[in-house]
């Protein structure tokens, strides 16, 4: 990310309306735990509570100042987010990319596939047991005063994402 994540826009790079960064001033140096970290893996079930741990310990590794409440909800999403991909896109996009990026000000998790569809979150039947995680990451989402969306990749694909907002923990 070209700010190190400061700022309140936290929506992945490539929009065209972007400002240019001057290059006399670079800005503050990034944060310790700031950066963007984004790993592959197959679109196969093992990869869901792998993708899970992964965000996690990465969060715990870099030394992340979040809540435990926020970091539920974010590996709620990444679990998701990664079953989605396995279950509706793995046909034609045999692999996903899930990254994360964490901010001065938010975290952001994005999962990545080949598959051209771009899901809508529907209401499901009460009786159903499976539609509703595009919904709960929006809900999820939404309660941490955060943003979602879905977006096509020049590739073809699509990548899910979701930005929360990293209010640090209280120690003492």
């Amino acid at each position: 990310m070209d700010n190190h994540g400061r700022g309140p826009d936290p929506r992945p790079e490539g929009g065209t309306d972007a400002p240019l960064e001057s290059v006399e001033d670079p800005g503050p140096p990034p944060l310790p735990y700031e950066g963007v970290w984004r790993f592959t893996a197959p679109a196969v079930d093992a990869s869901v509570p792998q993708a899970r741990h992964a965000v996690r310990d990465l969060l715990h590794r870099q030394g992340v100042p979040v809540s435990d409440d926020l970091v539920q909800g974010l590996l709620l999403i990444v679990s998701e987010l990664v079953t989605n991909a396995v279950r509706h896109a793995a046909l034609l996009s045999p692999t996903l990319a899930v990254e994360v990026a964490v901010g001065a000000e938010w975290l952001r998790v994005a999962v990545e596939d080949n598959h051209p569809y771009r899901p809508t979150a529907l209401v499901a039947d009460h009786d159903e047991t499976n539609g509703r995680g595009l919904l709960l990451v929006r809900e999820i989402t939404r309660e941490a005063g955060g943003v979602c969306d879905v977006e096509h990749t020049a590739g073809g694909g699509k990548v899910i994402w979701a930005a929360l907002p990293l209010k640090p923990v209280r120690t003492g």
